[in-house]
């Protein structure tokens, strides 16, 4: 009998890890070319999802808080065939969102020393799969390490710059400079004329997801009871703030049609330290903001696989993909995930520019990641049924009632934001709208068919001897 497992994550790491995986500064110029309305988009989409998805997760969390986390919630409801689907969902996304989040980072980078790199294809190309395998590589030697990684990343690069960026915004009107945006009752309720007036929402879905990722930590968290609902609470409400007013920020000072969703948040920054007479002081920030975006990425990186890897012990993964290495990494799965990350990435080519390839990655990952949510609404819904009789430290207030209004507004609004996507952005040229959604719709497709086709021709010689499954 193996020993149990050190847990080494208290409540703030807890939190932090919840923080990096769904909170980043790259999601605000999306948001800010919507102006003060933006405040009213993150105050509507952390109502009818975020903190619906943080308080079920805290449930499902307290209550099946064995290794799995997506996986074993949504196989406990409908069976799994289903709960493989899930976590193949939750995974999958990411390929799509890899190739997104660092080509933020390749951008900023390149905002230091030629900002003309910004657009250049095949410098976002080499930097996305150079960062990609490199992060892949140093998550080989373990979650201790790669946890601790992750902690300080999203302290140094998002939430001191984030705090940053909200103290310039306010020295920014207090200087009486012009803002580009007007502070009204009347301005804070959006002018929406039609559905591509909130295209962008999309994205928001996409921005609060993740706080369902830490569940497959639990085995090595302290006392995961009460330290997922408090850590789950601290990271949802810190990055509200975040969000808000960093947007508003970033909304203030760069006129709407110039705020680029990949390089807007430098340009911000940029203008602020140019503004004060700091302009040294755009190297030191691009750092921090870079560090904070591989931070959010290496999260990402290891967590959905560790899920992922737990569908193992049921004989759903092809042996191979079922390898540890000596620090207890799925190192095969790994490797897995870099090649389809690899592949994904040269949409960069087909994309008229990089704005344009970075909404249409982010869009297919927030559609396969909310396929993934609506499960886990219905799924939470479902157990109370099925399983009331399992212990919940933290459940949701109001009995059935509670479970239910929660359960359908997240499922709801997560169906409305999947349909949303399939509408291009008026405010970026992504080319043909042909390309556009045949690309989405095929990408799809061809993401759901694959777990269908592994599950049903899964083989009984895949599932692990019983003194292997630990």
């Amino acid at each position: 009998m193996k020993p149990t497992p050190r847990r080494f994550i208290n409540v703030f790491i807890l939190a932090m890890l919840n923080l990096s995986v769904m909170a980043s500064l790259r999601n605000l110029p999306i948001i800010a070319e919507y102006g003060w309305e933006s405040a009213f988009f993150y105050l509507l989409v952390a109502t009818i999802f975020l903190f619906p998805a943080a308080l079920i997760s805290a449930e499902l969390a307290t209550g099946w808080s064995q290794t799995g986390g997506i996986y074993i919630w949504v196989k406990e409801a409908f069976g799994p065939g289903w709960g493989f689907f899930a976590v193949w969902m939750q995974w999958i996304h990411n390929a799509t969102w890899f190739p997104a989040i660092l080509s933020f980072s390749a951008t900023a980078l390149a905002y230091l020393f030629n900002p003309a790199l910004a657009e250049n294809k095949m410098f976002l190309l080499s930097s996305v799969l150079i960062g990609f395998w490199g992060f892949t590589i140093f998550n080989y030697f373990g979650l201790k390490t790669s946890a601790w990684f992750s902690t300080i990343g999203v302290i140094a690069g998002t939430i001191i710059p984030g705090l940053l960026l909200i103290y310039l915004g306010i020295h920014w009107i207090a200087g009486s400079n012009p803002l580009q945006i007007e502070f009204s009752v009347e301005a804070l309720v959006p002018r929406i004329t039609g559905i591509k007036d909130i295209v962008f929402i999309t994205g928001l879905f996409l921005a609060f997801g993740g706080l369902e990722v830490s569940a497959v930590h639990a085995r090595e968290v302290q006392n995961p009871q009460k330290s997922f609902p408090k850590a789950i609470l601290i990271a949802a409400l810190t990055a509200l703030v975040l969000y808000v007013a960093g947007a508003l920020a970033v909304a203030i000072m760069i006129p709407k049609e110039q705020i680029s969703v990949v390089s807007g948040l430098m340009e911000a920054f940029n203008l602020f330290f140019q503004n004060m007479g700091l302009a040294w002081a755009i190297i030191p920030i691009g750092f921090m903001i870079i560090l904070g975006a591989v931070g959010e990425l290496n999260a990402w990186i290891i967590g959905p696989i560790r899920a992922l890897h737990a569908t193992a012990k049921h004989g759903d993964l092809p042996p191979f993909l079922q390898k540890l290495n000596k620090h207890g990494m799925p190192s095969h799965l790994l490797l897995f995930q870099a090649i389809v990350v690899t592949f994904a990435s040269f949409v960069f080519f087909f994309m008229p520019n990089a704005s344009a390839a970075f909404w249409i990655l982010s869009a297919m990952s927030a559609q396969l990641y909310l396929l993934m949510y609506i499960l886990m609404f219905m799924a939470a819904i479902k157990l109370r049924y099925s399983h009331g009789h399992i212990e919940r430290p933290y459940k949701i207030p109001y009995r059935m009632h509670g479970i239910w209004f929660l359960g359908s507004l997240g499922a709801i609004s997560s169906l409305f934001a999947f349909l949303v996507g399939f509408i291009p952005p008026e405010q970026l040229s992504v080319g043909s709208l042909w390309f556009y959604d045949g690309f989405l719709i095929i990408g799809i497709g061809l993401m759901c068919i694959i777990p269908y086709i592994i599950y049903r021709n899964r083989d009984p010689s895949w599932t692990p001897k019983e003194e292997e499954k630990e």
